[in-house]
């Protein structure tokens, strides 16, 4: 029986402690002090991991509420009397404005505000800024005009020349105004518009070239006539010579260059009206007049409502979507073409584009070459693609451009149906990138690329024309002329008359500047936004992080850590000095009052408790509990009671066999023991700790006795077992 006590009294040597609350307060649970001179360091350290663990069991349940509170505490103003909320405090208006500068560069890196904001600007809306500027665009639109003086007319009309030699004469500079008429906006997203391109003279740009120059020109109405007869039956052909030898009509003679250019008066013309009703309506002839004719013009054009990249793109012209003159849509179609006022946006390096001119007589298409910077602003460069003037001869697709069946040489052409029925071909200057056939009557012609070649610099992203250079020759296709008199030399000739650059050297300065805010700050503005807005709202968010969490956590841990280091030094010096003390692991005051630890002096009557210096910081964590631990405390209490009619028991036998000369119920304080049990009392406070620990001083039991004299004291710590269980219920 011996053996089987000792064994159970091993196994059941465990400390239990119960635990009391009180009106939002929380008192640890801690063991009384018990005098042996028995203890050891390792009993120390393990009582002290025993007392640290039980701290850290409450302190980690504790961790959340409490650093939650702490971190609202530390954003927002307490509660106070008559408050409804609590009022922010600087914290929490710094984490608010770094979320909103946060957020607002997240939008604008998913909405880009400024391409919103661009699109809606160059949408061709009535009062908009973008509309009025396309109205009547500010720029210096030039039309530099080249004619082809021929040096040996006289030589080449007596037959002496085998060839006509040409000399270009030129530049002959107008300044092409430049205005839209709008008659109405339309319910599809377009409005109707009437071009008007006036010319104006402009003698100081012309580099000394006057309108009066007298040269010699090819008389156009004359072999325009021959050549519209030519095919005709004998007696038209008769009717048509007799005029020329009545009037003495020679194909090339002398006028200056603004008759050729704006219209002369002619004889051969008046008949011809007569003659031929309904074929000439106009007096006068000249080529750059007949080509900046836009009476009875009309188009419509798209406003961008529906797709801003096409704003300011022709939709139709003249009601149709296609030019009369050719057969086949590729060959005929004009829509989303451009009168170089703006061309489509939002160009990517590939993208090809569609140029139209009524001089032209069709859409040029334009393809990109080259990249750079015009006026300030990066731009593509376009011309028109190899073999754009083929007939069919290279591109089957261009076989539309034969008109009547009738295909000219590569490089030129027809246009006849554009010109009053005239016999026009165009080309680029001097024949560049014609068929030699073109060079085989007609010496004096130079082609280069640098000069002839045409070029648009736009900028992608609005279609913004930056500098134009459009260039094309007039020339005249004469068939077989031999049975019209004074004009059969020119049979089957390619004669050139005169070549033109529609050209803008930049945008004016005014321009320049918008442009360059639109298209070139703004972006900017807007990316460098987006990174500073970014950049401040991520510091202020992890600053303000930092502030409420990572420093509450890092100090809690750090002054912990501090606290258990010093006082176990504390304890273990103290211990040397105090042989004769024993540990009282997780000892907690019963009064709110902590004395300051370096006044208290360790002595075998008095020593702090371990966790004493822990009080304050505990009851401050215990306010702050919530109900739930308030109904946690229920169960623990249920344990305790469980354990302590256990150990009772146990301890009920133990008492038996202790003499009453080495009576264990009284302490050396005077404190009342209950077999095993200890139990301190402290009834002027309302904070008041009541807790009970089962101490087990490691003594073993040589015999059990149960004999007769014993049972009046088993009675009497009975029923002091009974008293103290219903006050500890309480």
């Amino acid at each position: 029986m011996k053996e089987l006590v000792q064994i159970w009294n091993r196994v059941t040597t465990r400390r239990y402690s119960s635990v009391n609350i009180t009106d939002r307060e929380l008192c640890d649970i801690s063991n009384n002090r018990l005098k042996s001179s028995d203890i050891d360091t390792s009993a120390i350290e393990a009582n002290l991991a025993e007392c640290e663990g039980l701290n850290n069991k409450f302190s980690d349940d504790l961790d959340f509420n409490q650093k939650k509170d702490a971190i609202i505490n530390r954003l927002f103003e307490r509660r106070r009397k008559g408050q409804v909320a609590r009022q922010p405090k600087c914290l929490f208006l710094l984490l608010m404005l770094g979320f909103f500068a946060l957020g607002a560069a997240c939008f604008i890196f998913l909405a880009h505000p400024y391409d919103f904001l661009f699109n809606q600007k160059v949408v061709l809306q009535d009062g908009g800024e973008i509309l009025e500027m396309w109205r009547t665009p500010e720029v210096e639109l030039f039309c530099r005009v080249y004619l082809f003086n021929v040096t040996n007319a006289e030589e080449y009309m007596a037959g002496i020349d085998d060839k006509i030699k040409v000399k270009e004469v030129g530049p002959y500079v107008y300044k092409e105004g430049f205005r839209h008429e709008i008659t109405k906006f339309n319910d599809n997203g377009t409005m109707s518009v009437i071009p008007h391109h006036p010319l104006t003279w402009m003698g100081n740009m012309s580099e000394g070239h006057k309108e009066n120059d007298i040269l010699f020109l090819p008389h156009i109405a004359l072999l325009s006539i021959a050549n519209v007869v030519a095919p005709k039956g004998f007696v038209t052909r008769f009717g048509l010579n007799n005029i020329i030898t009545l009037t003495n009509s020679q194909p090339l003679v002398k006028m200056t260059a603004r008759e050729f250019m704006m219209g002369y008066e002619s004889k051969l013309m008046t008949l011809g009206s007569t003659f031929l009703p309904g074929w000439i309506n106009f007096d006068k002839l000249g080529l750059i007049d007949r080509m900046y004719d836009f009476s009875g013009d009309y188009e419509t054009v798209f406003t961008g409502v529906h797709d801003v990249r096409y704003s300011g793109l022709i939709d139709t012209y003249r009601g149709s979507t296609d030019l009369p003159q050719w057969e086949g849509k590729h060959c005929s179609n004009v829509q989303n073409a451009s009168d170089a006022t703006k061309f489509k946006g939002g160009l990517g390096k590939n993208d090809t584009l569609l140029f139209f001119r009524k001089s032209m007589c069709r859409s040029g298409i334009l393809i990109p070459v080259e990249e750079g910077v015009k006026s300030g602003l990066n731009a593509y460069k376009y011309t028109y693609p190899e073999n754009m003037l083929d007939n069919g001869q290279y591109i089957k697709e261009n076989k539309c451009f034969c008109r009547k069946g009738k295909c000219l040489p590569a490089g030129l052409i027809d246009v006849t149906d554009c010109y009053y029925g005239f016999p026009i071909a165009l080309s680029y200057p001097h024949f560049y990138k014609g068929d030699d056939i073109l060079f085989s009557k007609v010496e004096g012609l130079t082609p280069n690329k640098e000069e002839h070649e045409t070029s648009f610099w736009i900028e992608p992203t609005s279609g913004l024309p930056l500098e134009v250079s459009s260039k094309m020759q007039i020339n005249l296709a004469l068939e077989d002329l031999s049975t019209i008199h004074n004009v059969d030399r020119f049979s089957n000739m390619y004669l050139p008359m005169l070549w033109f650059d529609i050209k803008l050297y930049s945008l004016t300065p005014s321009l320049e500047r918008r442009f360059n805010l639109y298209l070139n700050i703004l972006p900017v503005v807007e990316r460098a936004a987006m990174y500073v807005l970014f950049g401040i709202g991520t510091c202020l968010i992890f600053a303000t992080i930092y502030n409420l969490t990572f420093k509450i956590m890092f100090k809690s841990v750090n002054n912990r850590t501090t606290r258990n280091i010093v006082i176990g030094n504390q304890f273990s010096s103290n211990e040397k000095k105090n042989n004769n003390t024993i540990y009282s692991p997780c000892e907690t005051p019963l009064n709110g009052v902590d004395s300051d630890s370096s006044d208290t002096q360790f002595d075998p009557e008095r020593r702090p408790s371990l966790l004493k210096v822990h009080g304050d910081r505990l009851k401050e964590l215990s306010s702050k509990l919530s109900d739930k631990m308030y109904d946690s405390v229920g169960t623990v209490k249920d344990i305790v009671m469980g354990e302590l009619t256990h150990v009772k028991n146990i301890f009920d036998r133990k008492s038996s066999l202790r003499n009453d000369a080495n009576d264990p119920y009284k302490s050396d304080s005077g404190e009342e023991m209950i077999q095993g049990y200890k139990t301190i009392k402290q009834s002027d406070s309302d904070d008041d700790c009541k807790y009970l620990e089962v101490i087990d001083d490691g003594s073993e039991f040589d015999t059990i006795d149960f004999d007769t004299n014993n049972s009046k004291r088993l009675k009497d710590l009975e029923r002091r077992d009974k008293e103290t269980i219903l006050h500890i219920k309480e």
